[in-house]
């Protein structure tokens, strides 16, 4: 730092991020906490000054504001629980939501373990859920900074520590039930809104995709949280995955092991929340799907896009199934179909018209109707959509017709599909 003009080194006696998160669980700074206003990035100067007027110490108040902003962008994924955490950027960035939490918690309340490893625990939102199903569990996590915030996460669990240690150094035993969330983000490496960037192979996985099996073959339940890019050609045998969704967002992918496995093979979990508690529905693959549509085919009157957990677990032959519908092709994921059928996770579109792929003869539909604005949803095909959106050379102004088309294939055709936005629960067309 600079002093009188020196340039001297780092200041020894400056407490560290642990040191002032355990000082902000101790009664100071809870109070310090709890007298701050709704955070506000143009009033936190004022509010500093305010602060340091009173006498309190400068490090602890940078601390506290430190915290108000990070739960302001918490309670988006955590709700209401945000404001009882303390918290960290990295760790709320790999947070599991609270209604989420708890379906892996009754996962292991279901398999019959009393003991629960949290591996990698991070700020302890699965350990909290863990606690409140009545297991006990330990919270294991290597960083000082996020384990002294899980510490005081988990203080009011008479049955939940945490432990500062490496993964690896874990004595995972049979009888025990095992949580892992390997990190799946560059740490401390964020874009200008605060988040770092995702990784999505196995191969990037810490600890390693191999050290989780290690894990899964010697303790009595497991589960481990991955990408939802995972792919259940990846899954190992007697194994169990589960795409889940929550509110329209895919959060994840969780593969269980021994007894925590219920059906072997994969399913999707559509999520809703609710005034309390979230509702799940489970998509499992179709026993009898039927095949996409054949060259020469046309889609029907109606268009299904299944929920992204759907997709992400390959089961959009489990939507053609239930509609008594078609695939336009082979993994692109929309479905056709003569009606639309109430469902959560599927959105219906009214299909107007069928183009091929090119932009002169979408152009010349558009125009033909005076569409000046165009909304562009793309699946199974190499088109830039923006540069597609380009050369349709619109002339739309404010309160110009809009239309949305879906890019994709049929029948292995890249074809536009002119459709109408209906909903999930949609009445016959008009």
């Amino acid at each position: 730092m600079i002093d009188n003009g020196t340039v001297t080194g780092p200041d020894e006696d400056a407490p560290s991020p642990a040191d002032l998160l355990r000082r902000l669980a101790g009664d100071e700074g809870r109070e310090l906490l709890a007298s701050l206003p709704p955070y506000r990035d143009d009033e936190v100067l004022a509010l500093t000054a305010r602060l340091r007027a009173r006498g309190l110490d400068a490090a602890l108040v940078s601390a506290a504001l430190t915290q108000a902003r990070l739960r302001a962008r918490a309670r988006v994924r955590l709700g209401p629980l945000a404001d009882r955490l303390l918290l960290t950027a990295d760790g709320l960035e790999q947070a599991t939501r609270p209604a989420v939490a708890r379906r892996h918690a009754a996962r292991f309340a279901d398999a019959g373990v009393d003991h629960v490893w949290d591996l990698g625990s991070g700020l302890g939102l699965d350990s909290l859920a863990l606690a409140g199903a009545g297991l006990a569990v330990t919270a294991v996590e290597r960083d000082e900074e996020v384990a002294a915030a899980a510490t005081a996460n988990l203080a009011p669990y008479p049955r939940a520590r945490v432990l500062r240690a490496d993964v690896h150094d874990i004595p995972v035993a049979d009888g025990d039930g095992a949580w892992l969330d390997p990190a799946r983000r560059t740490a401390g490496v964020a874009d200008a809104q605060g988040r770092t960037r995702r990784l999505f192979r196995l191969s990037d996985l810490s600890p390693s995709w191999e050290h989780v099996l290690g894990v899964a073959a010697r303790a009595t339940a497991t589960g481990a949280k991955l990408s939802p890019g995972f792919s259940v050609g990846d899954l190992p045998a007697g194994t169990e995955a589960e795409w889940v969704s929550l509110d329209g967002d895919v959060v994840e992918c969780v593969v269980w092991w021994g007894a925590a496995v219920r059906l072997p093979g994969g399913s999707a979990v559509v999520g809703t929340s609710g005034p309390e508690d979230a509702s799940w529905e489970v998509v499992r693959p179709a026993e009898d799907a039927p095949p996409p549509l054949t060259p020469g085919e046309q889609p029907d009157a109606w268009l299904a896009e299944p929920d992204g957990a759907v997709l992400a677990a390959g089961l959009a032959g489990a939507l053609a199934a239930t509609v008594d519908g078609r695939e336009l092709d082979g993994g692109v994921g929309y479905v056709t179909a003569p009606a639309p059928v109430e469902l959560s996770w599927a959105r219906w579109f009214a299909v107007e018209e069928v183009l091929p792929l090119h932009a002169r003869p979408v152009r010349a539909w558009l125009r033909e109707r005076g569409v000046g604005r165009v909304t562009l949803k793309k699946r199974g095909v190499p088109t830039d959509v923006e540069r597609f959106r380009t050369e349709l050379r619109l002339r739309g102004g404010r309160g110009a017709p809009e239309a949305t088309l879906v890019l994709t294939r049929i029948a292995g055709a890249p074809s536009a599909v002119v459709v109408r936005p209906q909903g999930r629960a949609p009445g016959p067309p008009a």
